[in-house]
Order: C-alpha cells, then sequence, then structure tokens
C-alpha cells in the first residue's frame, strides 16, 4: 500500500498547489493595479493558462484521493497541456518578447510535478484490478 500513500500524498498536494494557482492568477487577473503590476511582464497566455490549470489540480487532486482512475489520465494531461504551453511560451522567448525569469521556474515546477503524479498514480491506480459488477442491472 506504499503507492497508495503516496498517491494520497500527491492528491492533496494537487489540490493545495490547485487552490493556490487560483488564489494567485485571481489576484494576477482581476486584483487592483498594484497587483497586475507586481506580476511584471507576464505572458496573458500562460497567465490565464495556468490560473484555468488551477481548477484542473483542485479537481485531479480531489479525484487521486478518491483513487478514480480519471484522475491519472488527467494528471497526465496536465503534464502534456503544461508542456504545451511551455513550448509556446518558449517561443515567445526566442522570438524577443518580454517575460519574467520566475516564468521559467513555475512552468518547470508543474511539469514535473505532474509527470511525477502521473507516473506514481498510474502505478499504484491504473494498473489495479477493476471492481467486480456489483449484479445490479
Amino acid at each position: 500500500m506504499k503507492h497508495a500513500r503516496s498517491v494520497r500524498i500527491l492528491a492533496v498536494v494537487g489540490l493545495a498547489f490547485g487552490v493556490l494557482t487560483i488564489a494567485s492568477g485571481a489576484r494576477a487577473l482581476f486584483g487592483d493595479a498594484a497587483a497586475r503590476a507586481a506580476v511584471g511582464n507576464a505572458v496573458p497566455y500562460v497567465l490565464w493558462f495556468n490560473f484555468l490549470a488551477g481548477f484542473a489540480y483542485v479537481a485531479a487532486g480531489i479525484g487521486l484521493w478518491w483513487t478514480q482512475r480519471w484522475a491519472v489520465v488527467l494528471a497526465a494531461m496536465l503534464a502534456l497541456a503544461t508542456a504545451a504551453i511551455a513550448t509556446a511560451f518558449g517561443f515567445h522567448v526566442l522570438g524577443g518578447g518580454a517575460y519574467e525569469m520566475r516564468t521559467v521556474g513555475a512552468l518547470a515546477l508543474r511539469f514535473g510535478f505532474w509527470v511525477v503524479v502521473s507516473v506514481v498514480a498510474w502505478r499504484s491506480l491504473a494498473r489495479r484490478t477493476p471492481a467486480a459488477p456489483s449484479g445490479l442491472g
């Protein structure tokens, strides 16, 4: 049951990560002028992606806590979507666009986290034997 415990820990971290991501994204997108100025040279589509992804982080955390297989797929999709947005961000940077260095670290952290969650959850949840039919129906 080592894997199940690991998934539970990652579920809590993912859920907390999601709540914090939503809160910081909302502050950056919808806050007062000072809050918006504090984000510096944030790339708008990266900011919006992170904010919206925060809701998926919460869903993934809840799904992983309840050992739902769909949460494994969601975690993998979050890793892939983060890689896609990081690629677009990379092209933005290479094209000379303004950016904050912390965005590079944030994207790497988010990508790495969801890759780890995907792998651990896959090993624990996706390969387990499906439950026997209940006989209803």
